[in-house]
C-alpha cells in the first residue's frame, strides 16, 4: 500500500513514524495472572470434639444420676438430672459458639441463617414431618395393627398436665435441647468434609448412641421399650431417617425447621403412643422414603448468617 497521499495543493503528504508511546501502546497488556488457589476449608476436628465430649458428659452425668437414683417412676428427685440431661448438645452448642466469638472465628461456610421467609416453608415442614407418623400409623393399623383412638391422645395431653403443658415440655424437652446442638452445631461443621447424606449417616449413629442411657432410666419411654426387643432396636435404628429428616428441613430453612419437623414427629408418636412393632417399623420405612425424596431434589448450598 503507498504511505503518501497528495494533498489539495499537488504536494505530496508522508504519514509520520509512530511514535514510541503509540507503538508501546499497540503492544497487547500481558495476561493477568490466574486467580490463587482458594483457601482450604478449615478444620473443625477439634470443635467437633469438644462439642461431642460436653454434649456426651453433660447428657450421661446426668442421666447416669437418674439410674442412680432409681428413675423417674419411683424417685420424684430422679425427674431434675433427667430432664436436665435432655440439654447436653445444647450446653454444647453455647460453649462453641461463645468459643468461636472470642477468638474471632468466622460462622461455618454450611451454617443456614435465619430468614422471615423460612417460616411458611418451616410450617410445612413441621405438617410433613407429623404426617409421616400419621401416615404410618393409619397403614399399620390397616395391616392388622392397634387401632387409632382419640382417647390415648387425651391421655397423653392429661399425663403431662394439659395441652400448654403438653405442648411446653414437647417443644423445650427434644427440639430446643438438642436441635441447636446436632443440626446448628455439628452439622455444619461435619459438612465441611462430608456430603449431607454421609453427615445424616454419622449423626444418626451419634444421636442413637446418645440415646441408650434413657434405656435404663425407669419411667422414660425407652426404658418401657426395653433395649433388647424388637421395639427397641427398631427405636435405635430409627435415628438414622430421623436425623435425615430433621437434616433436610435445617438445609431448606434453618434451625426453626429442624425444631419444628422434631417436635411434630415426638408429639404425633406420643399422642398416638407409637410402641408397637409394627407402627415403628411402618413410621421408619416411610421417613426414609420422605428424606430419600427431600434429599435427592434439594442441592445444598453453602450460606453465610
Amino acid at each position: 500500500m503507498p504511505t503518501s497521499r497528495s494533498t489539495s495543493h499537488g504536494t505530496p503528504f508522508t504519514a509520520p513514524a509512530p511514535s514510541p508511546d503509540s507503538a508501546s501502546a499497540s503492544v497487547p497488556a500481558p495476561t493477568p495472572a490466574p486467580n490463587a488457589a482458594p483457601a482450604p476449608a478449615r478444620d473443625y476436628r477439634s470443635d467437633l470434639t469438644l462439642f461431642m465430649v460436653i454434649a456426651f458428659a453433660v447428657s450421661w452425668l446426668c442421666w447416669g444420676a437418674a439410674i442412680a437414683l432409681g428413675g423417674t417412676e419411683t424417685n420424684e428427685a430422679a425427674n431434675a438430672p433427667y430432664m436436665l440431661g435432655a440439654f447436653g448438645p445444647l450446653v454444647g452448642a453455647l460453649v462453641l459458639r461463645i468459643r468461636r466469638r472470642r477468638r474471632g472465628e468466622p460462622v461455618p461456610e454450611h451454617v443456614v441463617s435465619f430468614r422471615p421467609v423460612h417460616l411458611l416453608k418451616a410450617l410445612l415442614l413441621l405438617v410433613l414431618g407429623s404426617a409421616t407418623v400419621l401416615a404410618a400409623a393409619l397403614l399399620a393399623s390397616r395391616a392388622g395393627g392397634p387401632e387409632l383412638s382419640l382417647d390415648v391422645a387425651k391421655d397423653a395431653i392429661d399425663d403431662f398436665g394439659g395441652p400448654a403443658a403438653f405442648l411446653v415440655g414437647m417443644l423445650v424437652s427434644g427440639p430446643l435441647s438438642e436441635e441447636p446442638g446436632w443440626r446448628g452445631t455439628a452439622y455444619p461443621r461435619l459438612r465441611q468434609k462430608l456430603s449431607t447424606f454421609r453427615v445424616c449417616l454419622v449423626l444418626g449413629v451419634t444421636w442413637a448412641v446418645w440415646h441408650l442411657p434413657l434405656f435404663f432410666i425407669d419411667g422414660t419411654v425407652q426404658h418401657d421399650l426395653g433395649l433388647a426387643t424388637p421395639s427397641g432396636v427398631l427405636f435405635v435404628a430409627s435415628n438414622i431417617p430421623m436425623a435425615m429428616l430433621v437434616t433436610a428441613a435445617y438445609e431448606r430453612a434453618g434451625i426453626v425447621a429442624s425444631i419444628e419437623v422434631h417436635f411434630a414427629v415426638n408429639a404425633t408418636m406420643i399422642l398416638l403412643a407409637v410402641e408397637e412393632p409394627k407402627v415403628q417399623a411402618m413410621i421408619l420405612g416411610i421417613q426414609t422414603l420422605t428424606v430419600t425424596a427431600l434429599l435427592v431434589t434439594h442441592r445444598t448450598g453453602r450460606r453465610r448468617s
